[in-house]
């Protein structure tokens, strides 16, 4: 059984505030140390449940959070960008199910740190009318390859939002949102106890879960956080502006989308 972990950092127990997500500083420092640990629960319940490999992809911003040193050996460690497949790379190699940790509450969501993929560009997301978070984006791109999310950690939000796409996917709540920036949290090793037997009894009961498929074509939304950041979008001409900040085309399928998504989100660089 082979099996992707991908890590995000907003999700993680006991961070909360933009600065912890933000490499450069020591509240991030000692907020990737978290993350690396609860990367290091998942896989130790990914091999305690018969994995035979683990890919872990590294999933948050440059992608190059996790000091590798700080990692469980036993898995091979996806970093670095730009990559095809983003935040699931990884699925193409067959894996058979798909673990998220640390992941969160979509754009415009009322959970921790709550964003879709960019949150200086992009105000809202939609995927076939639906807004979408990250887990649903990237939950259909796995899902394109066959591989279910079996499994999703992060705040009360995240799984409010996405119990309906994932029935079947067993959740864990590292924390409880009670504003954009403010929350309950368990303490991290009672996260990382509760994501490990969270990920064993994920995978003991995969067979439970079917991919997530997007219809096709897939038709995309995006609701830009300024005029000018739909201007800049819009030099991409098979966009469509559809009002001062909303801008939409269609993809012959889920992975032209996320890569023509990923396209605009660097685009939204010339603008910092």
């Amino acid at each position: 059984m082979k099996v992707l972990i991908s890590v995000d950092i907003e999700g993680v127990a006991g961070v909360y505030h933009a600065e912890q997500v933000r490499a450069g500083n020591p509240e991030y420092e000692r907020a990737r140390r978290w993350m690396s640990q609860e990367a290091n629960a998942a896989i130790d319940g990914a091999f305690a449940a018969g994995a035979t490999e683990v890919f872990v992809n590294d999933s948050h911003g440059g992608f190059r959070n996790m000091p590798p040193d700080l990692l469980d050996a036993r898995a091979q460690v996806i970093q670095g960008k730009p990559r095809y497949l983003s935040m699931v790379a990884g699925v193409e190699l067959g894996v058979d199910a798909v673990c998220m940790v640390g992941y969160h509450s979509r754009a415009q969501g009322r959970g921790i740190l709550a964003h879709t993929i960019n949150g200086f560009a992009f105000a809202r997301v939609c995927i076939n009318g639906q807004p979408a978070s990250e887990a649903h984006i990237y939950g259909a791109l796995a899902g394109a390859y066959g591989a279910p999310v079996v499994m999703l950690a992060g705040d009360d939000v995240l799984r409010a939002e996405n119990e309906a796409l994932f029935p079947c996917a067993v959740f864990v709540q590292t924390k409880r949102a009670t504003g954009h920036a403010s929350g309950i949290s368990l303490a991290p090793e009672q996260s990382q106890a509760a994501i490990r037997e969270g990920v064993v009894l994920a995978l003991t009961q995969r067979a439970q879960c079917e991919p997530l498929l997007a219809v096709s074509p897939v038709r995309v939304e995006i609701t830009a956080t300024s005029p000018g950041m739909a201007d800049l979008f819009c030099q991409w001409p098979t966009l469509e502006r559809v009002d001062g900040c909303t801008v939409r085309f269609s993809a012959p399928e889920i992975e032209s989308a996320v890569r023509m998504v990923n396209c605009l989100s660097a685009m939204s660089s010339m603008l910092r």
